[in-house]
Parts: structure tokens; C-alpha cells; sequence
């Protein structure tokens, strides 16, 4: 059976809209010289916080500690730049959800749903009226989300998620009047849980606000290793000894400084483009006057958004794993995945068969077993960290950093007492096992795709042991 994706698209088309197109994250490229620059570690550093990593997960983390305790010596190291990584090359989709979707909270856990739907909310106003407070220009935007059904039996799964009040179901007119495309069935709109925001932007501000609070921040700071040295913690940096009380690590997909927490995660490769700035007339063509984000309902799905100057940023749908779980710049570089997003474009929006994409990149996404956040704490409580954002982590590692605060200061908290937080999802087993499970997991969620949603063996199995996960 095909898929509205599976249809033809002149390859002429491709080629024209994707020769001119520049490599690398349009956000990153933008900041020109606004982009801050912080030095490298001059010598051996003693500090009360020591942060590694200089995404979103660090730079809330070193902010939050600053400002519960303006007197605290502070500091935060980055190997590369600051937002350099998925910081700087993400969607820029601000979501409430914790859990990455609400079905997939509820099949973890049910009973503490309703509380972690609460702090989500609760997350977003928070990081909303903080962005305000701080002054950081991050092009902040409450919009709302847009999932959209372009197969038949999506139209059902969008239904019944109105039916339980997570957003106001449209009809296939009543879709298309928010934003026109031929593969549109119907809609879910959602107009409180998500905002967008310039991701590289927000990154800097942050970075700009912890200098502020009085945090010292070092790039080309790769961290190597770390132990305990007495009654601290002793982190080497680019050749330097840091030693500080306590330690929390932000290090996204990037491979743990604890052994013991290297197989939670792997690394997956999601791709985007950016177009050129649509003009009034173009955007008259699709009629997206909401600005809202959107999203396309399949397991393999598209996320899709307006910049404020106007360019759609369309990236998703390839989620690609290589072999033996290394992040490396190589794998950016995927011609396939670049022309199958512009056809996907095209057969989406016909209307805009003249517009151009300016540029292309890619990145790595922290997945685990469980497709959110995890923590734990090493050391005698000394050292805490969390990964596994599965790309839904904008919103989530402000709140997944005060979570790190709550564990290396020894605070019960409402955050600190959730189930999410004190449980640790399975690993994934070594490779080859690793590679063979998770290539034959998307086979099968792509093979559910072209079989009106019906999940196979797998992924029957997957779901029974906890391990399923239904974007």
C-alpha cells in the first residue's frame, strides 16, 4: 500500500530547489558575529558547580544554580561552541510534553500522567516568562501545534485524541482554511502546549545571561575524564585539572563520562531544510497565517514551521542509526535524505513549486528505550546528569536540568520524587545486537506507515515489554 510520500516528484524539481542550498544549520549561520566567543581553560580551575556542556541542559543548569545561589562558584565547559550541537540545530519547537506525546506517558506512567502534563505546562509558562524576564531576543513565539492526518486512519487517531481533550479536532475544510496542502485529511490543533523559538538564538541568550549571573563559561573545553578526589570531583578538560564539589552532565548524545550510563543512549540523525524567505504572495498560496508548528501523524512524520523572516523550516521523517553508536560529522552529509525531504515538501505544498531551499543540515538526537528524558547520580550524589531528550527537548531540559539541581543538592522535591526521575529505562544491548534491533524497528514502524497504521510482531513485542514507542 502507498503512502501519500511514496508519489512521484520530478527529479528536476530536486535538483533546482536544492542546488543553491548552503550546508549547515540556518540558525547557527545567522548569528554572524552576535554569536559570543568565551576562551579555553588557561590552567587547573576549583569551582562549588561544574557544568559539561554547553546546550540547553548545561546553560539552565549553570543559570538556575546561579540564581539559587548568587554566591556559588559556578563554572561551565563546553568542548566545541556554545549551542553548537542539536542546541543550535533543532526544529525550534518549544513542547510542554515531558514524555514526548502523551501516549507515550501514559504507557509508562499512568498514574503520575496528569502531574507530569502539569509541570510540563508549568515548564513552558515558566521558560516563556524567564526568556521575557531575561531579555533574551530568541524570536519567542506561542503559536500552538498543528498535527495534521494525511492517511486515512490517521483521521481516527486525531479524533480520538479530542475526544480526550488534548486539542480541538478540524475537519479536512476546516485544516486546510489554518493551512492548505492537498494531502491534508484532517487536524488536531493544540494552542496552548508549544511555542517556537530561534533555537541557536536562545542558546546564546542563555549563555549571554549565565556570564551575567557570573558564571564562567569555557569553550574548546572537551572534558575526558572523571573521578572522585577526595571530597571533590576531578573532571580533566583540555589538559586541565578541574576539581569541583559537584559535578552535573549535560552532554546530550555525546558519549557519557560515566561508563555505566554509555549504553542508555544512541545516536540518531535527523535532517532539515530551510527555504529562502517565502514572499507575501507565496505564503497567500498556503494560507499560513497562524504561524502555528506542525506536524504530520505517521510513525515516520515531518515537523514543519515559519522563522520570522518568514522561510519554512522542514525537517524529520529520516531518523537514521548508524553502526557502532559514534556522532560524527560524516553523516551529515546524506544526499538521500536531503532529496527525499524536498520531494516530500513539494508533494505537501504543489503550491510553492518556485521556492528554493538556502539550507541544509543535520543532527544528532540523544535516543533511549523510553524516547524522553532519563537521570541518575553518581559518586555519592555528587555528580547527576540526563540525556535521552529524543528530540522533543527544548522545554524539557530547563525542566530536565532543575531535576540535576534537585539530585546533586540532595533536594526531595515534587520533581525529584516522580517515578520518570527515580527509574532508569533499559540499555540497548551492544552492537551488533543494537544496530540489527533498532534498523529492524523502523522497517517495521515504516512497513505500519504503508499498512494503515497495523503494527507488526516487533512491534507488538516492543510495546508489551515497555519498549514501543508510537510518535
Amino acid at each position: 500500500m502507498q503512502t501519500v510520500f511514496d508519489r512521484h516528484v520530478d527529479p528536476r524539481l530536486i535538483d533546482r530547489s536544492l542546488a543553491d542550498s548552503a550546508f549547515g544549520s540556518m540558525w547557527l549561520d545567522e548569528l554572524g558575529p552576535a554569536r559570543p566567543e568565551f576562551p579555553a581553560p588557561a590552567g587547573p580551575l576549583r569551582c562549588d558547580l561544574l557544568v559539561v556542556g554547553g546546550g540547553y541542559t548545561g546553560l539552565w543548569t549553570a543559570l538556575h544554580a546561579a540564581q539559587q545561589d548568587p554566591s556559588a562558584d559556578i563554572v561551565l565547559i563546553e568542548a566545541d561552541r556554545i549551542g553548537w550541537a542539536a542546541s543550535g540545530r533543532n526544529g525550534g519547537f518549544v513542547d510542554a510534553s515531558l514524555t514526548h506525546g502523551t501516549e507515550n506517558g501514559r504507557s509508562r506512567w499512568p498514574d503520575e500522567l496528569a502531574e507530569l502534563q502539569a509541570l510540563g505546562l508549568e515548564n513552558l509558562n515558566g521558560m516563556q516568562d524567564e526568556i521575557e524576564r531575561l531579555g533574551i531576543d530568541a524570536e519567542w513565539e506561542r503559536t500552538g501545534m498543528l498535527s495534521v492526518a494525511v492517511e486515512p486512519h490517521q483521521v481516527e487517531w486525531l479524533r480520538a485524541a479530542a475526544d480526550a481533550s488534548e486539542g480541538q479536532f478540524l475537519d479536512r475544510e476546516q485544516v486546510c482554511a489554518k493551512l492548505s496542502s492537498p494531502t491534508y485529511l484532517a487536524g488536531l490543533f493544540e494552542p496552548d502546549t508549544c511555542a517556537l523559538v530561534n533555537p541557536a538564538k536562545l542558546a546564546v541568550g542563555l549563555a549571554r545571561a549565565c556570564a551575567d549571573a557570573g558564571v564562567s563559561i569555557y569553550e574548546h573545553a572537551a572534558a575526558t575524564s572523571l573521578r572522585s578526589v577526595g571530597s571533590g570531583i576531578h573532571v580533566e578538560a583540555a589538559g586541565h585539572d578541574l576539581i569541583a564539589e559537584r559535578v552535573v552532565l549535560a552532554t546530550n548524545v555525546f558519549p557519557s563520562l560515566l561508563r555505566r550510563n554509555r549504553l542508555h543512549t544512541v545516536p540518531v540523525y535527523d535532517y532539515v531544510l530551510a527555504t529562502e524567505p517565502l514572499s507575501a504572495q507565496q505564503l497567500d498560496r498556503i494560507g499560513w497565517t497562524g504561524r502555528q508548528g506542525v506536524g504530520d501523524s505517521g510513525n515516520q512524520f515531518h515537523y514543519y514551521r515559519l522563522s520570522a523572516d518568514n522561510r519554512i523550516v522542514w525537517g524529520g521523517y529520516d531518523a537514521v542509526y548508524h553502526f557502532g553508536r559514534r556522532v560524527d560529522p560524516a553523516y551529515e552529509h546524506r544526499p538521500a535524505s536531503y532529496r527525499r525531504l524536498a520531494a516530500h515538501f513539494f508533494l505537501t505544498f504543489p503550491q510553492l513549486s518556485d521556492v528554493r531551499f538556502a539550507h541544509r543540515w543535520a543532527g544528532a538526537i540523544d535516543t533511549n528505550t523510553r524516547f524522553c528524558a532519563h537521570w541518575g547520580s553518581a559518586h555519592g550524589g555528587r555528580v547527576a546528569y540526563v540525556n535521552g531528550f529524543t528530540g522533543l527537548g527544548v522545554a524539557a531540559a530547563r525542566f530536565g536540568a532543575d531535576v540535576c539541581l534537585d539530585l546533586v543538592n540532595g533536594r526531595q522535591t515534587e520533581r525529584s520524587r516522580l517515578e520518570m526521575v527515580r527509574t532508569t529505562p533499559l540499555p540497548f544491548p551492544p552492537e551488533p545486537l543494537a544496530s540489527i534491533g533498532i534498523q529492524a524497528t523502523r522497517w517495521s514502524l515504516d512497513r505500519a506507515d504503508h499498512r494503515a497504521g497495523r503494527r507488526n510482531v516487533l512491534l507488538r513485542a516492543l510495546d508489551r515489554l515497555g519498549l514501543g514507542f508510537d510518535s
